[in-house]
């Protein structure tokens, strides 16, 4: 054997969290070969990394898969701050292009429409499609997305000053707030220091290739939803409303507001549109029916679907288990077929 079937084998092995080959990464420092015996040194971007087991696992498995290998030895070590300011840029906010990313911006006239949950089962959705996600929890001040995705207290991973490694679940990529803070931290903030947060969540954050990122936008139509729509140019807007008439109209209020923007927005999605029965299957419209369409008539765009009011839904958001995971569910449907839309609008 020579070193290039092994370094041919390391171009199967990836960083979990940096979702490339430890070739192409240039962390492979040394391959030495002695009558059979493997040595590999590694160059990770952290020692803390808390995903090197994986690694050297899957190097092992790799490795061992060519005739003639008796033993391979992995050893690891830290990529020099050179080595770092090479592989994300020595300048901030190089780290993202989103060049060739959706971005989607949700957003709700009011709280209390479970615009957070839709979000995160719409971005579980799209990764279960075979989409790279990104989701942002730009609710700042009331973060929800840890819960609804079970990441309470997973606190992402920063390599030194040069980029913080998004907190990964159901094949998502996630930042938020409440991963960087105590649970019970109050945070009393004015809008540009919001704004400040959603700017690096964006640019210092390294998410890598995303096919979507999608934004969970703090309900309202106030200065915070205001900036976002205004700075971040090409996202496209979707609008999450219940059947009520009262948050119809809020709801109508923020799509006016993304118009005038000139934000594009994709939909309207209707959430808790019905109650179906356990026993008899029949459909119950207890908080009205009809509204979400009526407001994606009035604002000229598409009615992307209904979502029911689901005891699983709110379980799973309580647990921190997404109820979408399997897309031939009923509500798995549901949301596979809002994806599609959303996919075919785009």
């Amino acid at each position: 054997m020579d070193k290039n079937e092994i370094y041919a084998a390391l171009e199967n092995v990836y960083d979990p969290e940096l979702n490339r080959n430890l070739v192409e990464l240039n962390m492979i420092k040394d391959v030495s070969i002695d009558n059979g015996n493997i040595k590999i040194v590694v160059a990770l971007t952290t020692m803390g990394c808390p995903l090197k087991n994986k690694m050297r696992e899957d190097i092992l498995s790799e490795v061992g898969k060519i005739e003639g290998v008796k033993n391979v030895n992995v050893q690891f070590g830290e990529m020099s701050d050179r080595e770092k300011e090479a592989l994300f840029g020595k300048e901030k906010n190089s780290l993202n292009s989103f060049e060739n990313t959706t971005i989607l911006a949700i957003g709700s006239g009011k709280g209390g429409v479970g615009k957070s949950t839709v979000t995160a089962n719409l971005a579980v959705t799209l990764a279960n499609m075979g989409y790279k996600v990104g989701l942002i929890d730009a609710d700042i001040l009331g973060y929800s997305i840890p819960q609804i995705m079970g990441i309470k207290g997973v606190r992402p991973m920063a390599i030194g000053d040069q980029a913080i490694i998004p907190v990964e679940a159901n094949g998502v990529k996630i930042m938020s707030m409440g991963n960087l803070v105590e649970e019970d931290e109050a945070l009393i903030w004015r809008g540009p220091v919001l704004s400040g947060v959603l700017e690096q969540f964006m640019n210092e954050v390294y998410w890598g290739e995303l096919d979507f990122l999608l934004l969970d936008l703090p309900p309202g139509t106030g200065d915070i939803p205001l900036s976002i729509m205004q700075e971040v140019k090409d996202a496209n807007f979707l609008i999450v409303t219940t059947p009520q008439i009262t948050a119809k109209g809020v709801a109508k209020r923020l799509g006016i507001m993304a118009q005038k923007t000139n934000t594009d927005i994709i939909g309207v999605i209707e959430n808790m549109s019905y109650f179906e029965c356990d026993k008899c299957g029949e459909k119950h419209y207890i908080f009205g029916s009809g509204e979400g369409e009526k407001l994606s008539q009035e604002l000229g765009v598409n009615f992307l679907g209904e979502i029911p009011l689901l005891k699983e839904i709110r379980e799973g958001s309580d647990k921190g288990i997404s109820p979408v995971v399997d897309l031939n569910s009923p509500i798995g449907k549901i949301y596979k077929t809002i994806g599609e839309k959303i996919i075919a609008e785009i």
